[in-house]
């Protein structure tokens, strides 16, 4: 039998529920059983793309994530766009085009790794924090940089990257079963709104909509839609000062979270919650809910969705339920990747 590689868990996770090595976090809960429940929401068999164009939100909302830029694979020196078969064999007719890219894998419509957010903690119950990921997986021995920041020198050899942990975890689980989606932007338009649990319960009553273990939960604030209109030239103070966020300071917020038993957050936002949180009295997370979904419960969060076609198609319905399809990129080691998430209706 495995030992967990913990002796001591954080207040409120789930670590070693689904097993001392467990990478899947709560999308163990979607099961064979969920995936009927998300087929059985396809009535009308129309499907709604949830993803922005991997060009959007421009340069300005986060200066470390640039914009994907394309460019062609070469044969002897040369692009290969509208590149003729016939200088290789005289006989052929075909033209080919063939291309590459370099990509910020969380620049767009993404889904954050359970590597993306650690934190400090005394996982051996010693008295010493050590910096650990969901299920206490490891800094350096599971999860590796290329500087060793608690030292400030080189890290240790070998590649960098999540070696545990990573987004194909989260791809090998398909990420497909029933999405339920509230819509903020219905209640609150683009004033900028920091939606607490009695704020959403109260919204979730209002609009009929019920969430229950296994469910993926989207939220459409209006943010995406406001990215759009910018197009590439995203204005960030009006961006900071717009539209409906989560409270992730708000302990009943993280316990609905917790008992609800959903497996999974997406929000057409860049963060889902309010960021930074605002300062607490002594050490606290910057990203309250990044922290007790990632690093806790192992819950993927989803930033950047584009809901407002499946949000204005669900209303005049009242639906609220659809089968979502969401897998990540199959990238070993990435702690981050773009989607393209469908909703069938």
């Amino acid at each position: 039998m495995t030992v967990p590689r913990w002796k001591s868990r954080p207040d409120g996770s789930n670590w070693g529920d689904f097993g001392p090595d467990d990478q899947a976090g709560r999308l163990n809960l979607l099961t064979p059983e969920k995936v009927l429940q998300g087929v059985a929401e396809v009535i009308e068999g129309r499907s709604f793309c949830l993803s922005l164009p991997l060009n959007i939100p421009g340069r300005a909302v986060n200066p470390r994530r640039q914009p994907p830029r394309v460019t062609a694979t070469e044969r002897d020196g040369l692009p290969q766009i509208n590149f003729p078969l016939d200088r290789i064999d005289r006989r052929s007719t075909d033209v080919m085009c063939d291309d590459q890219v370099h990509l910020c894998l969380q620049f767009s419509t993404q889904w954050d790794a359970f590597s993306h957010i650690g934190a400090r903690f005394d996982a051996d119950g010693d008295g010493v924090a050590e910096i650990c990921y969901y299920n206490g997986y490891r800094a350096g021995e599971h999860i590796r940089g290329a500087v060793d920041y608690e030292n400030e020198q080189a890290a240790c050899e070998g590649p960098f990257g999540a070696h545990r942990l990573g987004i194909d975890s989260i791809a090998t689980t398909c990420v497909q079963g029933r999405g339920v989606l509230i819509d903020l932007h219905e209640h609150f338009g683009r004033t900028r709104a920091v939606v607490d649990y009695e704020t959403l319960a109260g919204i979730m009553e209002s609009d009929g909509v019920t969430v229950e273990p296994g469910d993926m939960l989207l939220l459409r604030t209006g943010y995406s839609e406001l990215l759009m209109e910018m197009a590439d030239q995203p204005d960030p103070e009006l961006l900071k000062h717009s539209c409906a966020v989560l409270d992730g300071t708000d302990p009943q917020m993280l316990r609905w979270i917790t008992d609800t038993q959903i497996v999974a957050i997406a929000a057409d936002n860049d963060a889902v919650e309010r960021y930074p949180a605002p300062p607490r009295p002594g050490s606290s997370s910057l990203l309250p809910l990044h922290h007790h979904c990632l690093f806790k419960l192992g819950i993927p969060l989803g930033e950047l969705w584009w809901l407002k076609d499946l949000a204005q198609w669900l209303r005049p319905r009242r639906r609220s339920r659809f089968l979502l399809t969401a897998p990540p990129l199959r990238l070993p080691g990435a702690v981050g990747s773009p989607a393209t998430p469908v909703a069938t209706v």
